[in-house]
């Protein structure tokens, strides 16, 4: 039984020898973007009470209990997100497949062998031992290895080491569509609150046009006016009654983009009447102004394992180009009976080691390792550039924080304003004082400023819901 320890052995010393790795170290990109996220006087000062955006669930973020239903339903059913933890499953399932070439493969097989040596024997005069009528019989059981590959220059580990990263980069990649989709479903409901405000501004001023086309044509009746001021009332009425059915399709479009993003149709319970001046998100600002902050960005961190794939990568392919060493090793019985099998001095073992390495490949070696490096540049630059996208995507989302709530005051002054002058000028048209110009032109200066003010409620909603995802916000 020394035969045993000795194949065990010579396959221990092969993977002792598997210390040399060829992949060049790993050193993450730097100044790919400033150190700090921008400043100045569109941008908002970091707040003493700032949060770290990136911590708050989106259970907590988004306050509407509706909205947070709606998104519930969209992590579940949307096909975006099954398809992102599909390709994480299939990630997983491969690296698991390469992992396991790190390991030798132990097979068992059990065969017979039978011969006829009849005319053999006939012509020396003798018989075959374990014979009947000159025919052999050889009954053998091994266990063993065959053509496992000593990892003596790290192509395997670094395949392995690829597969890993293939596999990170995959679940990043879903976090990232997560975020992604979370924020969509939040803008695209609150798109539908504002269209539907925009709804009833619509109608509310359709029915005012009527009013003053009804008052013109009965004065035009009486002959008080002329029949410009019919077709100039008659102008508003039917621009508004166009907006009321545009504005119609469109909130039914908002529906089917809502439900397209859920996955399955929302139901009206679950949807928004209108926006107002309600919060429906979290009024927050990042605490930590330092650009570092965008690198745990799931979409940025994607974009690192990859790089860090391609640089395996490398090692495999300079590996590729050394001896290739194997072994093949059994150890098993053998006996020409098959109840011989089990008893002693029938051990049978082999050990066959092979190296092999290619003289001529007309350069397919040294060509695969510079495509692979000339992937791992594209691998860097990738990053850099995953990493300024997200720079810009946050530097505007904070150029649009520092203002958007002067510009929402200013809007709804304006609004404000604008519905006064048009209820004075509606009331010296009638009591003669102004022209019916003066009444058209402050109706419709009223009717787009309402305009203006929902707008500028939606853009100050969807800045934060914005500001949110840019920042990583929305795993929890």
């Amino acid at each position: 039984m020394t035969s045993k320890p000795r194949i065990f052995v010579s396959l221990l010393l092969g993977v002792a020898l598997t210390g040399c790795n060829m992949a060049p170290r790993y050193v993450r990109p730097a100044g790919a973007v400033p150190t700090t996220l921008p400043e100045g006087t569109v941008y908002p000062d970091a707040a003493a009470e700032g949060q770290d955006i990136a911590r708050i669930g989106w259970r907590d973020f988004f306050l509407d209990p509706r909205l947070r239903e709606v998104i519930a339903l969209g992590l579940e059913n949307n096909r975006d997100l099954q398809v992102a933890a599909a390709n994480v499953l299939r990630a997983r399932a491969e690296y698991r497949v390469q992992r396991a070439d790190l390991l030798p493969t132990i097979d068992a097989s059990a065969r017979a062998t039978y011969a006829n040596s009849q005319g053999l024997a006939a012509r020396s005069g003798t018989g075959t031992g374990g014979t009947d009528g000159g025919t052999s019989e050889i009954y053998r059981a091994d266990i063993g290895v065959s053509a496992f590959e000593i990892d003596l220059w790290g192509k395997v580990r670094n395949l392995n080491e690829a597969a890993l990263q293939s596999y990170f980069a995959s679940d990043e990649a879903r976090k990232a569509t997560r975020i992604s989709l979370i924020a969509e479903i939040g803008s695209a409901w609150l798109t539908l609150a504002a269209d539907r405000d925009m709804l009833a501004v619509a109608r509310d001023t359709l029915e005012s046009y009527a009013r003053t086309r009804e008052l013109t044509e009965a004065q035009f009746r009486i002959g008080t006016v002329s029949e410009l001021e019919v077709r100039q009332a008659d102008t508003n009425y039917q621009s508004a009654r166009d907006d009321v059915a545009a504005l119609q399709t469109l909130i039914a479009q908002d529906k089917n983009a809502l439900d397209l993003l859920v996955g399955m149709p929302v139901a009206e319970e679950h949807l928004p009447a209108g926006m107002g001046d309600e919060a429906f998100t979290l009024d927050a600002l990042p605490a930590d102004m330092d650009s570092a902050v965008l690198l745990r960005r799931p979409d940025v961190l994607e974009a690192e394992h990859r790089l860090m794939a391609q640089n395996a990568n490398i090692g495999a392919a300079r590996a590729a180009i050394f001896p290739t060493i194997s072994l093949t090793a059994s150890f098993g019985t053998i006996s020409s009976a098959l109840s011989g099998l089990l008893k002693g001095n029938s051990e049978a073992w082999s050990v066959s080691p092979d190296v092999s390495q290619t003289i001529f490949d007309f350069g397919r070696g040294t060509s695969n390792l510079a495509a692979v490096k000339a992937g791992q540049k594209a691998a860097v630059a990738t990053y850099e550039k995953a990493v300024q996208t997200a720079f810009r995507e946050v530097a505007d989302a904070l150029a649009t924080r520092g203002t958007i709530d002067e510009r929402v005051s200013a809007l709804t002054a304006r609004a404000d304003s604008a519905d006064v002058a048009a209820k004075l000028s509606d009331a010296r048209y009638r009591a003669g004082i102004d022209s019916f110009l003066t009444l058209l032109d402050s109706q419709r200066t009223a009717y787009a400023a309402k305009r203006a003010i929902i707008t500028g409620r939606l853009n100050r909603a969807t800045n934060l819901v914005t500001l949110y995802r840019a920042l990583g916000g929305g795993l929890d």
